[in-house]
């Protein structure tokens, strides 16, 4: 009876496993492996075709618009302009004192906005998710989502209805003893007006992705902690709030990128000359250079400016969300 042995190789003829080489996949086996999941999968892959035409008709070519920023352009000659002025333009909206209001008017009205409606929905979710009853529960839910799926220009009517001379909220003031108030006529209202009715359209659906998140903490670490003796708060502030986090940080960054982006609907629905002092931001400001004056170089040029600060804010504030939490969007 014999036994075969396999004789190993001399000592130093081995490759150290640091110095093994691992040849890369082949590009055309890489290209066949996508054409193979291609044709297993082409009915999912379809499904993105319509948002992939979205982006690029209107998000991305119209980009090769803003040459018009540092060229003149006249109605009715070249779509990219008729000569190049350079930094003309810029120029002209940074030495303008308008355009410096209607900036600060956007960044208290963008600022407003992410302090009240960013965490309002975070707020409800948690209240929601601790309602026992299934019945309260979806018709609170169903009473919160409903101002969502109304029209801007509803909303905006409701709006200026309620707050009217004679509107139902003056009538309340009257009865109380007071005079009526011009909320809509007033400046110093405006900035009220506009957060509170984002609020009101905005707070039911943005709890839809948080109690989404909820659903996904380990039932095991609230358990856990009643063993431990923590309270309903403390559950919520160690347990729900971590377990959410990353939720709250990707819609945080992606609230910062359209920081300068204030709903230009609304505020062109709910504005009037009275109020320009306060309401008149830069998207409406681009209107009416841009579409009412026939100023599209000018207005092209303070787009790409308020874009150019968008781009910034979302990449600073994905960058320090990185390195303080460790959570980011890329």
């Amino acid at each position: 009876m014999s036994t075969s042995t396999t004789s190993a190789p001399p000592p130093g003829t081995q490759d150290p496993p640091s110095k093994i080489r691992r040849s890369p996949a082949h590009p055309v086996t890489a290209r066949r492996g996508w054409r193979r999941a291609l044709r297993r999968d082409w009915q999912l892959y379809s499904l993105a075709v319509l948002p992939l035409l979205f982006f690029l008709v209107f998000r991305y070519l119209p980009m090769i618009g803003n040459v018009i920023a540092f060229r003149r352009f006249e109605p009715g000659g070249s779509i990219l302009g008729e000569q190049w002025v350079g930094l003309r333009y810029v120029r002209m909206f940074l030495t303008d004192p308008t355009f410096w209001q209607v900036f600060r008017n956007t960044l208290w009205l963008g600022g407003l906005t992410l302090l009240f409606c960013f965490p309002i929905p975070i707020v409800l979710a948690l209240l929601l998710n601790e309602v026992r009853r299934r019945s309260l529960k979806r018709f609170v839910q169903s009473v919160s989502y409903l101002p969502h799926f109304l029209s801007i220009v509803i909303v905006a009517g409701i709006t200026m209805q309620m707050l009217a001379t004679d509107g139902p909220v003056n009538h309340v003031l009257d009865w109380l003893g007071h005079d009526p108030v011009r909320f809509i006529q007033e400046p110093g209202w405006f900035r009220t007006i506009y957060v509170g009715s984002e609020i009101w359209q905005t707070a039911g659906w943005g709890t839809i992705l948080y109690l989404a998140a909820l659903t996904t903490i380990d039932e095991d670490l609230y358990e856990a902690a009643r063993i431990d003796g923590a309270s309903r708060w403390r559950q919520i502030w160690h347990v729900t709030l971590p377990g959410i986090r990353p939720t709250m940080i990707t819609l945080l960054i992606l609230n910062i990128g359209t920081f300068m982006a204030v709903g230009f609907e609304k505020v062109l629905l709910l504005y009037n000359p009275l109020t320009y002092p306060t309401a008149d931001v830069v998207s409406t400001y681009l209107y009416r250079a841009g579409v009412e004056s026939n100023s599209f170089s000018y207005a092209a040029a303070i787009g790409l400016f308020e874009a150019i600060i968008g781009l910034v804010l979302v990449t600073g504030a994905n960058q320090l969300s990185r390195r303080t939490v460790g959570t980011s969007l890329w």
